[in-house]
């Protein structure tokens, strides 16, 4: 039996890549606040995640906590935890605890540098980054190295390009720039290349005040206003197990005494620097985040926090952390339920440990990516770009996560069954039997933006492709990156104000700059 042969006018096509004489999309996708559609999935019973809050807080209270930095411990002290100044132990009783997840605040209202780029922070709301401080980056064109310069400013355009990161990330780190003004670096790319909300890092108090007030000046704010919302953000990693150095001490004081926000986020591997188990390793992360929510409501209650984890395993067979995994996923879960036990907006993580961009690395970034999304993340960080557990970012990765992020988000904007998406009148009726719907009122209406257009799939049949070259999907990245690069939008800025900071930055340099503490 042969199918009839149906004519198809050629404006009504479904358009092809690369084909010109097909009308371009008029889609115009919004992904710069989601709310998170997917329902919660858990791993453990409320009564075992009651029990690992609990167990924390004996933690806390019974095993304490290693804290080098002696302000810290000063601060602890006084808002009554017992403190051993000899072996730097602080024992935080769960009444300090309760009184700080009582002030930190369940929502909060991150400013850009435009208000159509703020984010909201909660339960229920989901934001993407992209991987972070990753010490080498590569691409197909110049292979892998040490992260630059350049390649730092590239991350921040591509990821200033793409809707679905809400967020700026560390990216990588800018080797060929010396440590006391590297600082200056990332956070002048970041105020000059994009209008989204930025990352700073904390080493310490006089490069941390340094990105504040670069920060300031140039969104042209007050003391009063920097301090009355959050503006930036930092990661703050404590060193499992139970030890909190000194420069992510100073980092959540900081952060806590001038009003922006840190992510408190031990990385934790179970059967490294955690228990084994998923159970004892979230457990222990969930201590760890409570003492530094602790310390950050002592120095200002009220103060924007948000809880992080970042749990997974390693390979026992070489020690090396293990991403995407069962366990990693069921880690993010039990994440989610522990934030969600506080009321607390919270950040998870994907990731590869793959060393390449192939198959094993979207299949380990899409498995801690559900993970986090079945979680309930409210930020998921490491969501694109990252290859070999953290130690590199990769241009042509970041591209292909970007597609399955971007759908992600698509599935966020749910759909309507109205009677004009039914279309009785205008498709169904329209269509005789064994007729088509590429003519009817409805299709002609919507065929330019009913559905996803792909960032670097390719819907083209075999010989199609063929004919294009066979390119597979990395090679159709390395493109996609690079006319991004070569485009080169950024969003428009006050020419005073980059005069300003570059000023600053000049002469903060020439006084040495401000060496990372230790």
């Amino acid at each position: 039996m042969s199918l009839p042969e149906t004519t198809i006018p050629e404006p009504k096509r479904r358009r092809g890549r690369g084909d010109g004489s097909i009308p371009a999309s008029k889609r115009t996708p919004n992904y710069r606040q989601l709310r998170s559609p997917f329902p919660h999935m858990n791993v453990f019973s409320d009564d075992e995640i009651a029990a690992m809050h609990d167990t924390a807080l004996r933690i806390l209270e019974e095993l304490g906590i290693k804290v080098l930095l002696p302000e810290a411990r000063k601060i602890y002290a006084q808002g009554g935890a017992r403190v051993d100044e000899t072996t730097q132990m602080v024992y935080i009783g769960r009444d300090i605890v309760e009184a700080g997840l009582a002030s930190a605040p369940k929502s909060i209202a991150c400013m850009a540098g435009a208000r159509h780029r703020d984010v909201l922070l909660e339960l229920g709301c989901l934001t993407f980054q992209p991987g972070g401080s990753a010490p080498h980056v590569t691409d197909r064109e110049r292979g892998r190295r040490p992260g630059s310069g350049r390649d730092f400013r590239d991350l921040v355009q591509l990821t200033h390009h793409f809707d679905v990161f809400q967020m700026i990330s560390a990216l990588t780190e800018p080797q060929d720039i010396a440590t006391n003004v590297r600082h200056y670096f990332t956070t002048q790319a970041q105020l000059e290349l994009t209008d989204k909300f930025p990352f700073l890092y904390a080493r310490g108090t006089p490069q941390t005040m340094d990105n504040f007030e670069m920060v300031r000046d140039f969104r042209g704010l007050s003391d009063a206003e920097f301090a009355a919302n959050p503006h930036c953000y930092t990661i703050i990693n404590t060193n499992s197990p139970r030890t909190l150095d000194i420069p992510m001490a100073q980092g959540v004081i900081d952060f806590a005494r001038h009003g922006q926000m840190p992510i408190i986020t031990p990385f934790t591997l179970m059967g490294a620097m955690a228990p084994i188990t998923v159970a004892g390793a979230i457990t222990l992360s969930h201590a760890e985040v409570l003492a530094s929510i602790a310390l950050h409501q002592l120095v200002r209650p009220g103060a924007p926090v948000c809880y992080g984890t970042f749990t997974s395993n390693v390979d026992m067979k070489s020690g090396a952390p293990a991403l995407g995994t069962p366990t990693h996923f069921q880690a993010s879960l039990a994440a989610g339920q522990m934030a969600r036990f506080l009321g607390l907006p919270w950040r998870s993580a994907a990731g590869s440990a793959s060393n390449v961009n192939d198959a094993q690395a979207a299949n380990e970034n899409q498995m801690g990516l559900w993970g986090c999304l079945l979680a309930g993340a409210s930020v998921i960080i490491h969501s694109a770009g990252w290859l070999e557990g953290g130690l590199t970012f990769s241009y042509e990765k970041l591209i292909a996560d970007v597609e399955v992020l971007n759908m992600v988000a698509e599935l966020c904007a749910g759909n309507k069954a109205g009677s004009d998406e039914i279309g009785f009148e205008t498709a169904i009726a329209e269509v005789a039997p064994s007729g088509h719907f590429f003519a009817t009122t409805q299709t002609l209406a919507r065929y330019t933006t009913e559905f996803y257009e792909p960032v670097v799939h390719d819907y083209a049949n075999f010989g199609t492709w063929t004919e294009r070259g066979a390119k597979d999907a990395s090679t159709r990245a390395t493109k996609v990156w690079q006319d991004i690069l070569a485009a080169d939008k950024r969003p428009v800025t006050d020419p005073a104000r980059r005069e300003a900071l570059q000023a600053f930055i000049d002469k903060r340099t020439g006084e040495g700059g401000a060496p990372p503490e230790s």
